[in-house]
């Protein structure tokens, strides 16, 4: 018999990778081109061409037995230490080693940081549409999840309802800019709201309220939208980073925690998380992508594919009738469903051969999202059946 926490998960398996296992039972029916699956947020931009280049090099260059062993449950410090500099360079922050933790991927990164700071019963706020997997994370820990819509015609945080819902439980605020699903990337001003309603009831409350911010996709950005630093308006803050976006690594399972020393007692902290990332079975980040990334911590892949493919699919499903937002990040489009019932939707789209996922996956029914990371030519053969579909709806 499972686990009674498996239970839900098992019955509730991501509607995400079904989509994409959807999609391969349907290439196999009508062949790949002709079938169009938005549903997995997988880079389809080729890694750059550095980073093949210099794992040939380490794997020449590096005594074989240090490489492929173990180090500190925080990463080695070489690499901790050029991934500070590199963030120091670029944001005017003043980072060293020991504020920098390897990391398997974000989702780890998430993970030991909710163990580290997390008591059962405890809150944590959530800014909804959002990363499906927060749920299941906050729920490992025994801590309860409490969701804030945002404007649904801007995607911005409700500010009101954030604080009206911040209460003497809460614990940890969750942000993902630029957002997934909808693009989104939380202006300044935004930021600075978000840091001051903070500062505000920690003071009331008496306790510390960490700010966590989940940031896969901060260097896919367009239109020359800046994305803040948030460790430069909130002391409590943890930055959460992961190179399978920026870098096109998802497979490798590799990113990073930034914990700073303005932090509340980030020394101990800083020593839980590093635990953390050896209690709970990690032991430590991936040696040979850990010297990867720290000889290319100021690549990033080619965005201009996906611009390409963001203006494309979005021009095309605008002028069709269909409503979303610009996505001005990320690699994803937030579609309204052109009916209220957005499952019904993605199912006559299935008709089409188009998979996508239910907003109903990011707590926010009534739209779609719709990953973009695909072939150009794939959008191109698309949009014919974009536009057969909500012929049929308005009918």
């Amino acid at each position: 018999m499972i686990a009674e926490k498996m239970k839900d998960l098992v019955n509730n398996n991501s509607v995400i990778r079904e989509m994409f296992e959807e999609g391969k039972r349907l290439e196999k029916i009508y062949g790949k081109e002709n079938v169009y699956d938005f549903s997995l947020g997988n880079p389809s931009v080729p890694v750059p061409d550095k980073i093949n280049e210099t794992i040939k090099n380490i794997l020449n260059t590096e005594d074989a037995c240090k490489l492929h062993g173990y180090m500190s449950n925080s990463g080695f410090e070489d690499v901790r230490l050029k991934i500070a500099t590199s963030i120091n360079k670029r944001f005017e922050t003043n980072f060293n080693e020991n504020n920098i933790i390897m990391t398997v991927g974000a989702a780890s990164g998430l993970n030991i940081v909710l163990k580290s700071i997390l008591n059962p019963g405890e809150e944590v706020i959530v800014f909804a549409p959002y990363f499906v997997e927060y749920r299941n994370y906050i729920k490992n820990y025994d801590g309860k999840i409490i969701e804030v819509l945002c404007n649904d015609k801007t995607f911005e945080p409700n500010l009101k309802e954030f604080e009206e819902k911040i209460s003497s439980k809460t614990r940890a605020v969750i942000i993902n800019t630029p957002n997934n699903p909808t693009g989104v990337v939380y202006s300044e001003d935004i930021i600075k709201e978000i840091a001051e309603i903070l500062r505000k009831k920690q003071q009331e409350y008496n306790n510390t309220i960490f700010l966590i911010s989940d940031e896969p996709y901060r260097e896919l950005v367009y239109d020359d939208i800046q994305v803040p630093y948030i460790t430069k308006y909130y002391d409590n803050t943890f930055v959460v980073y992961s190179y399978s976006k920026s870098l096109s690594l998802p497979g490798e399972r590799i990113g990073y925690v930034v914990i700073p020393d303005e932090m509340a007692d980030s020394k101990i902290v800083i020593e839980a998380v590093t635990i953390s990332n050896r209690v709970i079975g990690c032991v430590n980040a991936p040696s040979l992508m850990q010297k990867v990334v720290g000889e290319c911590a100021d690549l990033t892949v080619d965005i201009n594919e996906y611009k390409k493919n963001r203006d494309l699919l979005y021009n095309g499903l605008i002028e069709y009738g269909f409503e979303c937002i610009k996505p001005q990040g990320s690699f994803y489009l937030f579609l309204k469903s052109p009916i209220k019932d957005e499952k019904e939707f993605c199912k006559i789209a299935k008709k089409y051969n188009i998979l996508m996922v239910p907003g109903s996956s990011f707590a926010y029914p009534g739209y779609v999202r719709i990953s973009y990371c695909v072939e150009n030519e794939m959008i191109k053969r698309a949009l014919p059946q974009f536009k057969k579909l909500y012929d049929e709806i308005k009918k």
